[in-house]
């Protein structure tokens, strides 16, 4: 079995947003239309995300589609940080606040939907919410960004991404001479070593080692 037949699917790149105590945002890539009539939206989180926890007490939220202009910095902002140990909004500026009170992203995205929940399926590591929309607004012509898009424009090269770490020269380490590393074909992140654990989980997209691709320099 070809494991990545999976990534032939079409898919786009949201930020999804709630609001609790504070405001919160992570990186989804799962959001479809599900009915016109009424107008509803479902999408899949992962349960680790402090997204997922606010959602399912609140029930309401954003979905900010992203477009071909983000840049990287978009994805590590709300993809490879936990919104557990860091305060995602306290030093970013590129939002504004939807009539619901919680933020949409406006760089790097060309639409917003708000929506509340209506229906949830547990699916072991995520869960599955179905929710009606009750605001939306487009913010820029921009086409919207597919997860292939993604893969080959927005996501820097194995080379360009320290271990463990982000996107630079390599540096803390280097990976030449001959050196194995496995580099997470979701997101970019560079574990070094010559085996990678069975159950190991990447910190950054949350991605298991199936997703890893080995390589050696």
């Amino acid at each position: 079995m070809d494991k990545k037949a999976m990534y032939k699917l079409s898919y786009g790149l949201f930020v999804l947003t709630a609001k609790t105590d504070k405001d919160n945002g992570c990186i989804t890539n799962t959001a479809i239309q599900v009915t016109s009539e009424p107008n509803q939206i479902g999408f899949a989180v992962n349960k680790v995300n402090l997204t997922h926890d606010m959602l399912i007490e609140t029930g309401v939220f954003n979905l900010s589609i992203i477009s071909e202009k983000a840049d990287f910095e978009l994805f590590k902002h709300f993809g490879f940080q936990s919104g557990r140990e860091v305060d995602k909004f306290a030093d970013f500026s590129d939002y504004k606040t939807a009539a619901n009170g919680i933020p949409y992203i406006t760089k790097g995205c060309n639409a917003y939907i708000s929506g509340k929940v209506k229906q949830t399926v547990d699916l072991g590591t995520h869960t599955f919410f179905i929710a009606e929309v009750t605001d939306m607004e487009v913010l820029d012509e921009a086409v919207s960004a597919t997860y292939e898009y993604y893969q080959s424009n927005i996501k820097p090269k194995p080379e360009a991404i320290k271990t463990g770490e982000t996107v630079g020269t390599l540096e803390k380490g280097e990976t030449e001479g001959g050196k194995t590393v496995w580099v997470c074909k979701i997101c970019g992140y560079v574990y070094e070593g010559e085996d990678l654990p069975d159950d190991f989980i990447c910190p950054w997209c949350k991605h298991p080692a199936s997703d890893f691709e080995k390589v050696v320099r």
